[in-house]
């Protein structure tokens, strides 16, 4: 006997057809799935299905198909970027705990008809696609990026664009006041984001130990924050690179705000065409390299060492994988389909190799892991709060992109399948970096900071 359970709710104006062969084909689908999992069909039929659902009698979540279609390419593909894109056009919804819900799609793909239930479940799969209203293949409005293929300036400038120019206003609505769109460092557990935020820019302009009237670089610096920080609290001179017209011209704005126009500059470049040797005393780069492209590492990387002077300190802070290389994979192709074209990651160890390789000696090594993975939930939760306020900005469609990309990477930071590492480098060029021998330093200066409101 199947081990699920049909509550008939009142039917709505959508048509009554293919509710038992959607439901016949849940339960075959899903008679040996763990859990419990339920369903509310586009009738207001609720199926609670699994081992668990007897016992269950509250899953953490609902997933609401609004069409027979989806019940379809549920059972026969199981393949959760079809899913995913079901919920973009909005032809699935999900109420409940929605990170939850995201985490089912590794079990999602695990799942199989028997031998028993094939044939039924075929046949059924072809009568429920005489209701179909539509195609399930992706909605032509749908957000999605042109192919990366050699991470050319013309494609990481087309890449960029498509993700951080999607409008200024929608970032500001979830990420913090100084709109940092990159890991937080979480001093403490109850920090805010805008604490945690700040507290990131303080931890590495430290670690770079900067002091007044030095020269930073910051490659891909976003709306501004770590350049502003840096300027305002410790009195360097900073230069921001950005291949983002919009982020240009908030960050161009916010800086004369400040009045920071004379110790803060930024412009529109391709960390490749930056020009000069032994310019910068110090250079960060945050958030920015895993959009290089693994084969254009060797470039930046010596292009990051040609800039720096000789004792100079380099920060890359950015994220790993815990595979090497980058093969394709649900999680791939997710992110350079919908998210970040050009988007390319490695493992901490080969990202060691290659800096060691352009002769950089790496100083310090600190992973930050769980940091991001609670930055993606402080997001996500803030993004939910003001989606009335994010749909006068973008789409329905890319709201939720944004809401199930920034929930996906949750999970898999916290599962360790992604990490974020901060590494701090030095310029081999025999002029030792002035570095102290232990890292008290960082943590005295984290001590005597004030906590930020």
């Amino acid at each position: 006997m199947h081990p699920y359970d049909i509550e008939h709710g009142a039917p709505s104006r959508a048509s009554q057809g293919g509710v038992e062969d959607a439901t016949r084909l849940l339960a075959s689908l899903f008679r040996n799935f763990e859990g419990s999992i339920a369903f509310r069909l586009w009738n207001g039929d609720r199926v609670q299905l699994g081992k668990a659902a007897d016992r269950q009698a509250m899953p953490r979540f609902l997933l609401v198909c609004r069409s027979p279609q989806v019940v379809r390419e549920l059972v026969l593909s199981r393949d959760p970027l079809r899913l995913a894109e079901a919920y973009f056009r909005g032809d699935i919804e999900v109420e409940g705990d929605f990170f939850s819900a995201v985490a089912i799609k590794d079990q999602l793909r695990s799942l199989r008809l028997s031998a028993r239930d094939l044939p039924g479940a075929l046949l059924a799969a072809v009568r429920l696609r005489t209701w179909a209203v539509h195609d399930a293949s992706p909605a032509a409005g749908l957000p999605r990026g042109n192919h990366v293929r050699s991470h050319s300036r013309n494609e990481n400038r087309d890449a960029i664009a498509f993700h951080y120019d999607v409008s200024n206003d929608f970032y500001a609505l979830w990420l913090d006041r100084a709109m940092v769109y990159s890991c937080a460092y979480f001093e403490h557990a109850d920090d805010t984001i805008d604490q945690a935020q700040q507290a990131k820019l303080d931890h590495i302009c430290a670690k770079l130990m900067l002091r007044p009237g030095e020269s930073l670089l910051d490659i891909g610096c976003g709306w501004g924050a770590l350049i502003m920080h840096a300027a305002r609290h410790y009195g360097v001179r900073a230069h921001g690179i950005t291949l983002s017209r919009r982020q240009l011209e908030l960050a161009s704005r916010r800086i004369l705000e400040a009045g920071l126009q004379d110790q803060v500059t930024i412009e529109l470049r391709d960390y490749r065409d930056l020009a000069g040797e032994c310019i910068y005393d110090k250079i960060a780069s945050v958030g920015m390299f895993e959009h290089i492209g693994l084969n254009n590492l060797p470039v930046y990387f010596s292009t990051v060492h040609r800039l720096l002077k000789p004792s100079g300190l380099f920060l890359n802070h950015g994220i790993t994988h815990d595979v090497e290389g980058w093969e394709p994979t649900l999680s791939t192709e997710f992110i350079n389909r919908y998210v970040f074209p050009d988007g390319q990651l490695d493992s901490i160890g080969n990202i060691q190799r290659r800096m060691e390789r352009a002769r950089f000696e790496i100083a310090d090594v600190e992973a930050l892991r769980p940091h991001y993975a609670l930055t993606l939930r402080h997001w996500v939760a803030r993004l939910e709060q003001r989606r009335a306020e994010a749909l006068q900005h973008v789409s329905e469609a890319t709201y939720r992109v944004w809401r199930l990309y920034m929930a996906a990477c949750a999970l898999e930071f916290e599962s360790g399948e992604l990490g974020v590492y901060q590494v701090l480098a030095s310029k081999r060029a025999g002029v030792p970096a002035a570095l102290p021998m232990t890292r008290r330093h960082l943590y005295e200066h984290a001590a005597s900071r004030e906590r930020p409101a």
